[in-house]
């Protein structure tokens, strides 16, 4: 009389938040009508890419017999199966079967070529796993990234025979994977030292003042955001705008952003002293404002750069801005009176100096020393003069 057995001990097991998961609905099951002394090679669907363990269950019945309990639902009860498989948190026995009399061996191959020479000559030893005693029902967890013999294979065959000497037997096999969420992404020491490449390739790289922070926070970022294969299949251009959004996303999670953004300012500075003013402004335009980081310094610092472009307009409209959010540096309220007074503005802008004059505009710089070099500057620029005195004289 044929009984049910489900056995289970897991002992010691640590139930902490999972990294992977039991792939059930990729679980392989197959049922393999088998002669009397006759062999059979299966070949495995592929290992799902992150697979870093496997469950398999090998179970004879008659013609008549179920199992009762598939071994994807058996894993349900089973957590992260690394520490079972190198034999540090406990052993995992499972002999869950619908089992008779009928008994097989079995090998498992990671090769098709040598599976076959199995069906040959019927010798096993070139298996990665296998039982040469006969058995009726088997189970084992086999770890894929500790057992070199299954290292870096995507397939597997399973090689059967049937030990039974008249009666032809029905085997039942079944594999279920273990999905290790961060391998399952694609990401291996060769893949990430792929983007490391990338990241040191970067112009910020060379001019953080803590490099190796940013590289790190740019690698996690980027195997966060992507899979491997999903980076892969990117166009050039799609490839370029990935790196400058993960670039963008490490540059905060390392607190270098503000940082970052200073060095573009600096740029930009540097670019409008060498009277490279469409230039200047394009950088603030592109990798400040469009990006949604600037604040009052990037608004004011495009106002000034119009300003000396005498492009009256928008640099009245960037100062107003930058004045909208930080209306206590008056740096901006002395850009504004310079607008007004070369749009015809000469009230507007006596109102501003009368206002401030008695201020400084920084630690050491007063308001009037400020507008008398902006004045200085102004005339070296070729700006009209003509109003100039009658400011001079609200400051004197």
């Amino acid at each position: 009389m044929k009984k049910i057995f489900l056995f289970l001990l897991i002992t010691q097991i640590s139930f902490a938040q999972k990294d992977g998961f039991w792939d059930k609905e990729r679980a392989f099951t197959k049922e393999i009508k088998l002669s009397s002394g006759n062999r059979t090679l299966v070949k495995i669907d592929d290992l799902p890419e992150g697979a870093s363990e496997f469950v398999f269950r090998i179970s004879l019945i008659d013609e008549n017999g179920k199992i009762t309990n598939s071994l994807a639902s058996v894993l349900k009860a089973i957590p992260d199966p690394t520490g079972i498989s190198q034999g540090a948190a406990g052993a995992l026995f499972l002999t869950n079967s619908l089992s008779g009399d009928d008994t097989c061996v079995y090998g498992i191959y990671t090769s098709e070529k040598a599976g076959n020479q199995f069906l040959k000559d019927g010798k096993l030893e070139t298996a990665c796993c296998f039982s040469k005693e006969p058995i009726n029902k088997d189970s084992k967890v086999i770890s894929i990234k500790n057992t070199k013999c299954f290292e870096n294979t995507p397939n597997i065959w399973f090689a059967f025979e049937n030990k039974n000497w008249v009666l032809s037997t029905k085997i039942v096999l079944e594999v279920v994977s273990w999905i290790d969420y961060s391998a399952s992404r694609g990401w291996n020491l060769d893949t990430k030292k792929e983007i490391v490449s990338i990241g040191k390739k970067l112009d910020w790289y060379k001019k953080s003042s803590n490099e190796s922070v940013f590289l790190a926070q740019f690698v996690a970022s980027f195997i966060d955001k992507y899979k491997y294969s999903e980076y892969q299949q990117l166009l050039a251009i799609e490839k370029t705008k990935a790196v400058n959004e993960v670039q963008e996303i490490a540059l905060k999670k390392s607190n270098q952003y503000e940082s970052y953004l200073n060095t573009i300012r600096a740029e930009a500075v540097k670019l409008f002293k060498d009277s490279k003013v469409d230039e200047a402004i394009s950088i603030i335009q592109n990798e400040i404002i469009f990006k949604k980081a600037a604040n009052h310094i990037d608004y004011g610092l495009l106002g000034n750069f119009y300003l000396f472009s005498k492009q009256f307009a928008k640099a009245e409209d960037n100062i107003n801005k930058s004045i909208v959010l930080e209306k206590n540096d008056l740096t901006h309220q002395l850009q504004l009176a310079h607008v007004y007074l070369f749009t015809d503005r000469v009230s507007e802008a006596k109102d501003i100096h009368n206002q401030y004059k008695t201020q400084n505009i920084a630690s050491n710089t007063s308001w009037v020393n400020q507008t008398k070099s902006d004045f200085s500057e102004f005339e070296k620029k070729g700006f009209p003069i003509n109003n100039f005195k009658k400011i001079l004289r609200i400051l004197e």
